[in-house]
């Protein structure tokens, strides 16, 4: 199974957001953070809105932020919301009748079984568990750590 270039980046726009959670985000520097086009990123976005992960804030100062606590966002959720489709093979597909085995078939019935597998690991580990290392995050992404109030015990 291979997960799409826009879960990819929906994790990630969620990590940076997580390790600067005292302030909006600009779209426009999360995108520059990883070098790929604020147009594309806008897209994520609104998948990410309407999926409850991400709200926006309006104005001169606005921008995105987690809509909940990183902990309480499993990457399974982020997967299940930014992933169109997880025909991991043309039999999942319920409107193919091409194969005469569908009705029988082992092997349509382990790949479920791995799917549902894949998906609890997920669901094991939140934002807030991707981004532990919030400094050295930070650092990477080129937040000016002097732009925003960080706890001391964060």
């Amino acid at each position: 199974m291979r997960l799409t270039q826009q879960t990819n980046y929906a994790v990630r726009a969620l990590m940076y957001c997580a390790v600067n959670p005292d302030k909006p985000s600009k779209v426009a520097d999360i995108a520059a953070s990883f070098d790929m086009s604020e147009t594309h990123l806008f897209k994520i976005m609104k998948v990410l809105v309407d999926a409850d992960l991400i709200k926006t804030i309006r104005g001169r100062n606005g921008g995105v932020m987690l809509a909940r606590p990183a902990e309480d966002i499993t990457v399974g959720e982020v997967v299940r919301a930014a992933e169109e489709s997880f025909l991991l093979a043309e039999c999942f597909d319920s409107g193919r009748k091409d194969c005469p085995l569908i009705v029988s078939c082992g092997f349509n019935g382990l790949l479920h079984e791995a799917l549902e597998a894949f998906m609890e690991v997920l669901d094991t580990k939140s934002i807030a568990d991707l981004s532990e290392d919030r400094f050295g995050m930070r650092d990477l992404l080129k937040i000016d750590a002097a732009d925003t109030p960080i706890a001391a015990n964060a």
